[in-house]
């Protein structure tokens, strides 16, 4: 019983403990958005950047509609940026039939 009661009382510091609250600073917040036109036929286009410096472009168009080698043709690009050491990273991209073709700077070919 009285295991019982200490490990009541240890529980109930821990909850009462206050936890940091986070800074305004750390919280990511959307700066810029692209509307989705997606209606489900044929591609789509969209697109965010968020505070933290985080960016994501994306737009696709169907290849060979209605036939057997139907497919989206995709192209975007994503960056962020390293909090450590502040260097932005930046890849652009084509997926379609062919693969994931995936390019950057820190990419080696």
């Amino acid at each position: 019983m009285k295991l019982i009661i200490a490990l009541s009382a240890l529980l109930a510091v821990a909850v009462a403990i206050p936890r940091p609250q986070a800074d305004q600073q750390d919280q990511v917040v959307i700066v810029k958005e692209t509307p989705s036109d997606n209606i489900g036929v044929g591609g789509y286009n969209y697109g965010y950047e968020l505070s933290n410096g985080q960016h994501h472009e994306e737009s696709a168009e169907l290849k060979y509609a209605g036939t057997e080698d139907e497919a989206l043709a995709v192209r975007g690009s994503f960056s962020w940026v390293d909090p450590v050491t502040n260097q932005r990273y930046t890849i652009t991209y084509v997926a379609d039939e062919t693969g994931f073709h995936p390019q950057g700077e820190h990419i080696p070919a």
